[in-house]
């Protein structure tokens, strides 16, 4: 899955010579803090230095025969520094601690590639919003007509919804940024805790405050779960804009390339295959979280259930979002907009949308509630009857206009003001400046 939808940048992080890079860094790292506590001699730790280093075909080779990872590593390493500096390699490590703290590492880049596609994707949302501030369209409730909104304020909506999705992966970088060197059941009886402490400032982590063999599994799991969440926002505006593109709505649609073809049976096909694309992957996200949370009851200090799973669902939820995120913005970039489209369907509801406007205006001049409800229902039932009769006088306003008693509630042309998307969209700069745009 990573090697066909990771971006180049992605799919380095979660690469296998990143993940052994970062082992060696933080070996050495616990050996320099071991040499600046008296323990490594300065000589052995220059040596270690000098010549640590790892093949990869190598660590595989030896694997095979091994069948441990982190040893197999050792070994290689431990075979290019040679004796006697190689005896200080690993010392009083377990294999977690260089696991846990490399994949904090690995999660806290990732975190900063996805919080950089979604400023890019906020970006390009803000400019489109701003550009169709004021263009009509109906607003839906229950797929139904209900009153008119902006094309605009959609697109605000959207963008304030990445907000949160940006804050969201800022505090899970901050929740995954933790390391462990704290030995095989946590207790840190073999290295001090200020060995943990010199490794993970410099790795740019935080110690654990306490951990056992292993970093405790609630934080990746808030850190997929995160990413699920994110990949739901994504999938909640690719059906969104797959909704209006359907051929009876068409408010916008999908960039259609030259050249492009969108069914082998069906020349005249135009499909929203992103959008498409975009609401099956979120689906694999959401199955990712669910794997993480059941890797966090492991048993007692350690087992290695959780292990198998994240050699999965890190590198693919990660890759996976970052290509959503990516391939949402060009999506966005690109949607074609059909600002005509939207007000011939706005207008297909003959007015209608100003049912509540009447409604409140007619409490405001004395009726009880049920009595205004009662008036304004009745005419838009009428409005509606005469739509599909086929009379001249299927417009909300008319009606309104020869019912008698509703029009004596109101002087000439206040109805007509009532009646006006200016009255909808008062509001609208406000929205605007109170998200920043």
């Amino acid at each position: 899955m990573i090697q066909r939808y990771a971006r180049p940048a992605m799919r380095e992080i979660w690469s296998e010579q990143r993940k052994l890079e970062i082992w060696l860094r933080i070996e050495l790292l616990a050996s320099e803090a071991l040499c600046a506590a008296g323990l490594v001699p300065r000589r052995d730790l220059a040596q270690m230095k000098r010549r640590a280093a790892f093949r990869l075909e190598r660590c595989r080779e030896l694997e095979r025969t091994l069948n441990h990872d982190v040893i197999a590593f050792t070994t290689n390493v431990a075979e290019q520094i040679g004796a006697p500096a190689s005896r200080w390699l690993h010392f009083g490590l377990t294999s977690s601690d260089i696991l846990d703290t490399a994949l904090a590492v690995q999660m806290v880049q990732a975190a900063d590639l996805l919080i950089a596609d979604v400023k890019a994707l906020r970006r390009v949302v803000a400019a489109r919003a701003k550009k169709y501030q004021f263009t009509p369209m109906i607003g839906r409730s229950h797929g139904i007509h209900a009153e008119p909104i902006t094309f605009g304020l959609k697109l605000a909506l959207m963008y304030d919804e990445f907000g949160r999705a940006l804050r969201r992966l800022e505090t899970a970088r901050a929740t995954a940024a933790t390391g462990k060197l704290s030995g095989a059941v946590g207790t840190s009886a073999h290295l001090a805790p200020r060995v943990e402490a010199l490794v993970c400032r410099k790795l740019g982590l935080r110690p654990a405050s306490l951990a056992t063999q292993v970093v405790q599994r609630d934080r990746h799991a808030e850190f997929i779960g995160a990413l699920a969440l994110v990949g739901a926002s994504v999938e909640r505006w690719a059906t969104e804009f797959r909704h209006l593109q359907r051929t009876e709505v068409l408010e916008v649609e999908e960039f259609f390339a030259p050249g492009q073809k969108g069914s082998s049976a069906m020349p005249h096909k135009r499909n929203p295959i992103t959008g498409e694309r975009l609401s099956g992957l979120a689906r694999v996200l959401r199955g990712h979280a669910l794997a993480a949370l059941e890797n966090v009851a492991l048993w007692h200090e350690r087992d290695i259930s959780h292990s198998s799973v994240e050699r999965i669902i890190f590198p693919d939820s990660c890759a996976l979002l970052d290509y959503m995120l990516v391939t949402l913005t060009r999506l966005v970039r690109g949607l074609v907009v059909y600002p005509a489209n939207m007000r011939r369907n706005l207008d297909l509801s003959l007015g209608l949308w100003n049912s509540q406007t009447v409604l409140l205006a007619l409490i405001r001049k004395g009726l009880d509630r049920e009595r205004a409800y009662e008036l304004v229902q009745r005419n838009a039932m009428r409005t509606w009857q005469a739509k599909h009769a086929g009379r001249p006088d299927a417009d909300f306003l008319r009606q309104l206009q020869s019912d008698p008693d509703v029009a004596r509630h109101f002087q000439r042309g206040e109805l007509e003001s009532l009646c006006s998307l200016d009255f909808h969209f008062r509001q609208v700069k406000y929205r605007f400046r109170k998200l920043g745009l």
